[in-house]
Order: structure tokens, then sequence, then C-alpha cells
């Protein structure tokens, strides 16, 4: 990857596929459109080159401002969306003007069923066994004729070397076109860093709770929640002991933290 500007010398910086990002306390968010994130895998399927998609909400940047050691897995991804509104809003006033959320469960159903024609296979790889079945079946309701190539709910622990051979050979079996990854972040962001090479997807996407979510084990934020940035207050008021320190500790640091960036005080590199 070419060595990056800081953010104040280039608002309109491009990696090298030529799609434009910036960084945001050292963490590098691309400036796309759902439509043009589908676009990308269309692409990518048809090159069948690996590729993995990270999900950028503010809570994964400060993950990255708490562990630098964090930064390559995010940065070093072939895309990643700008998940949040507060992260929608920053490129916005970077200059960014057509940027809109691409959010793990709607770009999930998104490429559900822009896949439907061309038989796109998907592999569902996280959360719990309960929430992958769920997941599986109103996925088979919503787009009949979509193509599973499997659904895993794999252990909390770490796989042992003959459990990972297992795994690697299952997968390569499967032949899927994308790899939903479901295990949390920064959990995921690590695992699709470590193993986009060995499986070769075309497309790998870490996606957090949207299993969870979609599957309805886990209430979703309504949507013009969701349009106002507010998703965060939805989800602390339904587990406030898990999400607490994110939010309420969390947030309004990220929020400092990028003004001293803006100001020119504090910067980071990615």
């Amino acid at each position: 990857m070419r060595n990056r500007p800081s953010p104040d010398s280039s608002k309109f910086m491009e990696d090298d596929n030529s799609v434009q990002y910036a960084d945001i306390l050292g963490v590098r968010v691309h400036a796309l459109t759902m439509e043009g994130t589908l676009s990308i895998f269309q692409n990518w399927i048809s090159e069948k080159k690996p590729h993995y998609v990270c999900c950028i909400p503010a809570h994964s940047v400060m993950e990255c401002v708490d562990d630098p050691a964090l930064r390559p897995a995010f940065n070093t991804s072939g895309l990643s969306t700008p998940d949040g509104m507060a992260i929608v809003w920053l490129l916005r006033a970077r200059g960014h003007k057509k940027v809109e959320r691409v959010y793990g469960p709607d770009l999930l159903l998104a490429a559900c069923r822009l896949g439907l024609d061309p038989g796109w296979r998907h592999y569902f790889y996280g959360s719990t066994p309960e929430a992958g079945l769920e997941l599986a079946a109103k996925l088979k309701r919503e787009f009949p004729g979509l193509r599973f190539a499997g659904v895993e709910s794999p252990p909390y622990r770490e796989l042992s070397g003959e459990e990972k051979t297992t795994f690697a050979a299952r997968i390569k079996a499967a032949r899927p076109d994308i790899l939903w990854v479901g295990l949390g972040s920064p959990k995921q962001e690590r695992w699709m860093s470590e193993w986009v090479n060995t499986l070769d997807i075309p497309v790998m996407v870490g996606v957090g709770a949207a299993f969870d979510f979609l599957s309805g084990c886990k209430p979703q934020a309504p949507r013009w929640m969701q349009k106002i940035g507010m998703e965060w207050l939805y989800r602390l008021l339904k587990e406030p002991r898990r999400l607490w320190r994110r939010y309420v500790l969390g947030y309004p640091r990220f929020i400092f933290l990028v003004l001293l960036e803006a100001l020119g005080i504090r910067s980071y590199k990615g």
C-alpha cells in the first residue's frame, strides 16, 4: 500500500484501486456508497482474487487508537466502509459529499439480493448456532434461490492447529464467493487479515452483530434512529452493562480526539 499523506494535506486521497478515502485518527475509511461497494464486489468476484472488507463505526476507530497494533488489520483491507453515521458525517465534512452509510446488515442483504441472478455463493461464519440457523431461514424466505455455501458458528476459543487445517479445507471445498464474518470487532478484522490469502475467497466481509440483528436474536434500532445517528442510544438502552463503556466513555472521547486532529493539535499515523 502506498504511503498516505496526512489528513490535512489532501481531501481526496486515493488507494491503489483509485477509491477515495480519508484517514480518521489513523484509520483509513473509504468514501463509498452502497451501489459503489456492490460494484466493487462484482469486480472482485469476477476476478476471483482474495480481498476482505472492514465495516468501520466510531467504535472500531477507537479500538485502533487504544491499540495501534490493530491498525494494519484495518488499513490493509481491500475496502473499509463507513458503517456509522459519525463516520459518514466526518467524510462529508472533508469534502466527500456523496458518501453514504454502508452498514454491515444492509450490505449483507443488498449483496444477497444482487447475487441472486449471477448465483453468488454465500458462507456465513460467526455468532451463535441459533442465530446462524435463524439467519439462514430468514434469508431463504426473503431471497428464494439464494445459494448457501455454508453456515457455521465457530467456538469462542482459539482453534487448534488441526481445527484450522480442517476449517480451511472445508471452506475451500465449499467455494464461496462471499464469506460473511460475524465475530465482532476487532476479532473479525484480525481474523480476516490472517486468513484472506489462505482461504482465497474473492470477498470476505466483517459484519459484527449483523447475524444477531437480521436473525432477530437481538433487536435492531428503528431506521429513523439509524438515520439520525442515534442507534448507539438504542443499543445502550438494550444492553447497558455490555455497552456503556463503548458509548458513554468511548464516543465522547472519539469526538474530542477528532477535534484535536482537525485543529492540528494531535495527529495519527495510519
